[in-house]
């Protein structure tokens, strides 16, 4: 039961990034990745509001293990910032892993203290 409430939320998760950072990434084409850090700082703030008010396990599993882990990508994160390192695009890749690492963790501490 638990792998398929993390399974569910992952799809569902996967999905929604897919759509919502392609949407914005065709609306705002930069250099900047816009899309992945919509995703990942709104994943961080739900992800602490989750851990700061929710204890109902099969929930937590669905959405914050399957769904918010899965709509987050530190794994795109790092190949956009090496993309953009290659690119000696630098004050770019400084503005892009400064608000994602500052805001994500201001925004988590947020939604937790919500």
């Amino acid at each position: 039961m638990k792998l398929l409430l993390v399974g569910s939320g992952g799809f569902a998760g996967a999905v929604c990034r897919y759509k919502l950072a392609g949407w914005i990434h065709a609306r705002y084409a930069s250099a900047f990745p816009y899309g992945t850090l919509t995703v990942n700082l709104l994943g961080s703030f739900l992800l602490g509001y989750l851990a700061g008010h929710v204890s109902a396990e099969t929930f937590v599993l669905w959405m914050g293990t399957g769904f918010i882990g899965a709509f987050t990508t530190f794994s795109t994160l790092k190949l956009e910032s090496i993309k953009l390192l290659k690119q000696r695009l630098m004050l770019v890749w400084l503005l892009y892993t400064g608000v994602t690492y500052t805001f994500g963790i201001l925004l988590a501490y947020a939604g937790y203290h919500i």
